[in-house]
């Protein structure tokens, strides 16, 4: 009977250690150490999230640039085509626009 609980003991154990290998693995594949260590420094995630902000703040300013510019390079294209309704239309948002960015 010993021998049977023994046994049954280190499958046990054994299942434990792989139980623990596997939370250890799991735990540095999500980089915990890192978030903790970076949760202990204020100033350090403070500048990350500064940094991420600007940076995202900069891209869509580039993207907004290029998708309006696109926009109105299309509508001036169509204004071109003096097509009846949508020409004169266009040419007045064309218009107004132009004269938003010059002031």
């Amino acid at each position: 009977m010993k021998e049977q609980l023994g046994e049954y003991d280190r499958e046990v154990l054994e299942e434990v250690k792989r139980k623990i290998d596997q939370i250890a693995v799991d735990l540095e594949r999500v980089q915990i150490g890192d978030y903790i260590q970076l949760m202990n420094k204020p100033w350090r995630l403070i500048f990350n999230n500064m940094l991420g902000g600007i940076a995202r703040g900069v891209g869509i300013a580039i993207g907004l640039t290029v998708f309006t510019s696109t926009i109105l390079y299309v509508l001036q294209l169509l204004g071109a085509l003096n097509l009846p309704v949508i020409g004169d239309y266009i040419a007045k948002i064309v218009e107004v626009v132009q004269a938003r960015l010059e002031t």
